[in-house]
């Protein structure tokens, strides 16, 4: 493997174009990380950090996570730190729900992320602190209503897979952490809540969250990290 071109820790985000993922990027910027943002359509993203790399990514495309990993270790020569981000929501019970709609979610929020970590295994050995975060959900750890059961089944296998890439990895340094909030003040929620934006958790502290959580030690390793506005039982 070639040696890196840059001195920086490099992280790959998906779904950075808006949200979560664009405010984890401009974090991460901050804190002087280099940045390979996945975006369906990479000229919409107009206020990406300086210096960041964009990069077509869509998550329903199964060659879509290789070439992004490949375009990122090509451009700067290391992968650090993999922030699978992007998901879907699809708002149904697991009666109304048809096959076509278990795929879609799993396919998005499952299938996806363990792509786009495989690409990116090797660079993630070669770093010795390689760092895998999903964004997860509160949905990933309880069922909180009829209409998120069909979110909740893909949100639970994403805990899952977090878990088992922890395992897979840790030997090599590789430590993954799966970030659990509930409503976040994005457009998905928006369609989900009526609560007002200022009043449910905001990206700005998710990212400030991954930050912490990609900085930490290999010997001070967090697996789950539950996020909340709303006092619920046993989270």
């Amino acid at each position: 493997m070639p040696s890196p071109t840059t001195p920086n820790r490099v992280a790959m985000i998906s779904g950075a174009n808006r949200g979560i993922g664009l405010a984890i990027a401009r974090t991460l910027a901050d804190q002087g990380w280099e940045l390979s943002l996945g975006v369906r359509d990479p000229a919409k993203l107009t206020d990406a950090p300086e210096g960041a790399l964009v990069h077509r990514f869509d998550a329903t495309d199964p060659k879509s996570e290789k070439a992004w990993a490949e375009a990122t270790a090509e451009r700067f020569g290391r992968i650090d730190a993999v922030i699978a981000n992007a998901g879907i929501m699809i708002p149904k019970t697991v009666i109304e729900a048809d096959d076509g709609d278990i795929d879609a979610l799993m396919q998005v929020n499952v299938k996806s992320p363990l792509r786009l970590v495989q690409a990116a295994w090797p660079w993630l050995t070669a770093s010795g602190q390689g760092r895998v975060v999903t964004i997860v959900s509160l949905s990933g750890k309880r069922v909180k209503s009829a209409r998120s059961g069909t979110y909740a089944l893909s949100k639970f296998a994403a805990m899952a897979l977090t878990h088992s890439i922890r395992h897979a990895g840790w030997d090599q340094g590789i430590r993954a952490t799966a970030i659990c909030p509930g409503y976040v003040a994005t457009d998905m929620s928006a369609n989900l809540t009526n609560r007002a934006p200022e009043d449910i958790t905001q990206p700005a502290d998710i990212a400030r969250t991954v930050a912490f959580v990609l900085d930490l030690p290999n010997t001070s390793s967090i697996t789950e990290v539950p996020i909340n506005s709303t006092l619920e039982d046993m989270l």
